[in-house]
């Protein structure tokens, strides 16, 4: 492919999706190098602290139409720091796949293709980056994206709550809430869900109910 750009990644793998409305589907995840924030349970420091590999936007296309089934998944670090993953987005979408992308919520949407599934994450006040969020990314959510609470702690639970009742979040978008492991306990997060009625989905990590003690390619 004639000047194709490149594109920095952690890693390539296909596992079970573990994270949205699509858990359990079979899902191929390319893993983008490079994040700007740095989250204080942030479970994959390797993809700002360890060396990328520099694969061309050809070759990721090749290695999709291998699992021609598969939900993909472009995730990172942060994957829209890029400018290589909008025609990645855009040709596999071309291509008639599925694909989500997990973001931190940062970056404006402004570029991602609509059909894409944007999976926002929004981050809370334990993260220390909730002041980093581009709240104008929440007018952009449609119906069949997601946003997402990563939450450490009861303050955690009621800044979410207050974020969903102030930009009505439940109406834009599917909300999940999802507790740090070791820091929340899930029944306690799924108390609070069930007193309060939240129009929100509880969700663990799948994919470390299934390996726990691995760290990648999950």
């Amino acid at each position: 492919m004639k000047d194709e750009p490149n594109l920095e990644l952690s890693e390539i793998f296909y596992s079970i999706q573990g994270e949205s409305s699509f858990v359990g589907y079979p899902c191929l995840f390319f893993r983008l190098a490079g994040c700007n924030l740095r989250c204080s349970y942030c479970d994959a420091k390797y993809t700002y602290e360890e060396p990328a590999s520099l694969i061309p936007l050809s070759t990721l296309l090749n290695e999709a139409t291998r699992y021609p089934k598969a939900i993909i998944e472009i995730t990172g670090g942060e994957p829209l720091l890029q400018e290589g993953v909008y025609p990645l987005m855009e040709a596999l979408m071309a291509a008639g796949r599925t694909v989500l992308l997990e973001t931190n919520g940062s970056i404006g949407l402004e570029r991602v293709p609509q059909k894409v599934v944007k999976i926002v994450d929004l981050k809370c006040p334990d993260s220390g980056m909730h002041e980093k969020m581009h709240l104008a990314n929440l007018a952009l959510l449609t119906p069949h994206d997601e946003i997402k609470f990563v939450l450490s702690s009861a303050a955690d639970y009621d800044w979410a709550k207050a974020m969903m009742a102030e930009h009505h979040l439940a109406e834009r978008a599917k909300v999940i809430l999802a507790p740090v492991i070791g820091r929340l306990q899930p029944a306690l997060l799924a108390q609070w869900l069930l007193a309060d009625a939240l129009p929100a989905r509880l969700q663990l990590q799948l994919h470390t109910l299934l390996w726990p003690g691995m760290k990648r390619g999950i």
